[in-house]
């Protein structure tokens, strides 16, 4: 069993959206590895199909299946219930009734599409060599008119509110220093960050530090560059690893951990009890 602490997840993916196992199959292994507290979210419905969010018609399916788990595994682990919703538009996103209604423990704020200019929604959570495309055939080759929409969006999102968690903060950050190297060290870039993260601060949302792509791309999101910001704008951290497999529910934790106490933090947060507690960073 792995020896550290703040074994906990909050965001991670099932059969009921893109995950590629059950329900169960993540509460299995998350005991297998000590996890003390995990949450399932699923993406939520949009107003149209997509090969990774939920449908509405399966939203009972997914709360029924869940207190099954619960009531099954109390004693053993505490599970909690949440949905990344994504900001869409002003009639789809994590503020609308709809949403709220839903008996949720928490809710993750997400933005993984933009508008082109022809009104077509466009998917910009791809590789990079497909967000290059995505670049120069529905924007015109404007990378930071394409950067300014979608943090656009999301200081939309904040604004509406309705959410606990900022979920993968700048993950357009490695697709669009892909397209333009040096970018992030551009002033105008730089400026739209500590704008943003001001926002963030200001509003008192959580900021998960996002594991998933750390083994592949060897960054987290947000990146690593804004720890030490986060930190001194006040902004409560929580370590999630966005896993769609089992397996990978616990990976690179640790290298996150350490990162958020380099950086000056002393605890993340955690869920017991259904509340939200800081918890000290052990490892």
């Amino acid at each position: 069993m792995n020896k550290i602490g703040n074994l906990t997840n909050y965001h991670s993916h099932s059969l009921y959206c893109d995950g590629r196992a059950g329900m169960e199959d993540f509460v299995h292994f998350a005991l297998s590895e000590g996890f003390t507290s995990y949450g399932f979210s699923s993406h939520a419905p949009l107003p149209f199909s997509t090969a990774w969010s939920m449908e509405w018609d399966r939203m009972d399916d997914y709360l029924s299946e869940f207190n099954r788990l619960k009531t099954k595994y109390a004693g053993r682990i505490e599970l909690y219930i949440g949905l990344e919703i994504d900001y869409l538009n002003e009639e789809s996103n994590p503020s609308i009734q709809r949403f709220r209604e839903l008996p949720l423990d928490y809710r993750i704020g997400s933005v993984h599409l933009l508008y082109n200019d022809r009104g077509e929604v466009v998917d910009v959570d791809v590789s990079a060599d497909v967000f290059r495309k995505i670049v120069d055939e529905h924007f015109d080759g404007d990378l930071e008119r394409v950067v300014r929409l979608y943090y656009g969006r999301l200081m939309r999102m904040l604004e509406l509110g309705d959410f606990d968690i900022v979920g993968h903060a700048d993950k357009i950050h490695y697709n669009a220093a892909s397209y333009q190297i040096g970018l992030l060290d551009e002033p105008w870039y730089e400026q739209l960050m500590h704008t943003y993260f001001g926002e963030i601060a200001k509003r008192g949302y959580q900021v998960e530090i996002n594991t998933k792509a750390y083994q592949a791309l060897g960054t987290f999101y947000p990146n690593e560059r804004y720890f030490t910001l986060l930190h001194d704008l006040g902004i409560r951290v929580q370590v999630n690893s966005d896993s769609h497999h089992p397996e990978r529910i616990n990976s690179n934790r640790l290298v996150a951990l350490k990162a958020l106490k380099q950086a000056g933090y002393e605890t993340v947060m955690e869920l017991y009890n259904g509340k939200w507690r800081e918890m000290p960073i052990l490892f």
